[in-house]
């Protein structure tokens, strides 16, 4: 009885001893899939009150990883605000298809910043390396509730991304 107290104490120091009480927990993610999303060219709707609307047709793509293989359905899109500060803000909103045949709904937001010079380069279509800039991303995916794929019902993933001139590559990592 009394081993077993200790080891209990024990146990429950090591794991109040993870990360200290007065920071925050560590952020843990994993490599969960690339998203390879086709694109069509940019239509810009115009000036607003908050910066210049765009939006880019989605029309294809894969998604490939540990944790999902997918086709990127044809017939979606990526709303575009291009602020004021250049900051373009991304509301893409797309249907994957499963290996097995299963569709899933993506809600993908973030920002790409990147200098005026480089802007215009991927405007030209030209190949921008990623590290000349920042295009990050928040996504929540929506799967069928009696699909093998329910978890991700409960899952927020982060997504590094990239533009190329005829595609975005978001490299997801689901949050732990």
């Amino acid at each position: 009885m009394r081993i077993r107290f200790l080891a209990t104490m024990i146990a429950i120091a090591a794991a109040t001893m993870a990360y200290p009480a007065d920071s925050p927990p560590p952020l843990q993610s994993t490599f969960a899939f690339t998203a390879t999303v086709s694109v069509g060219p940019i239509m810009v709707i115009d000036n607003g009150p908050i910066g210049q609307r765009r939006f880019v047709p989605i029309t294809g793509g894969t998604v490939s990883g540990p944790l999902l293989t997918a086709k990127v359905l044809e017939g979606s899109g990526d709303w575009q605000v291009l602020r004021s500060d250049g900051v373009i803000s991304v509301d893409a909103k797309y249907i994957l298809e499963t290996s097995d045949g299963v569709r899933l709904a993506v809600f993908n937001r973030g920002i790409r910043v990147a200098s005026a010079a480089v802007t215009a380069r991927m405007m030209r279509g030209e190949s921008v390396p990623p590290s000349e800039y920042y295009f990050r991303t928040t996504a929540e995916i929506e799967a069928p509730l009696g699909s093998r794929y329910k978890w991700l019902n409960r899952t927020l993933f982060i997504g590094i991304a990239e533009r190329k001139s005829d595609a975005a590559i978001v490299h997801f990592y689901q949050l732990k």
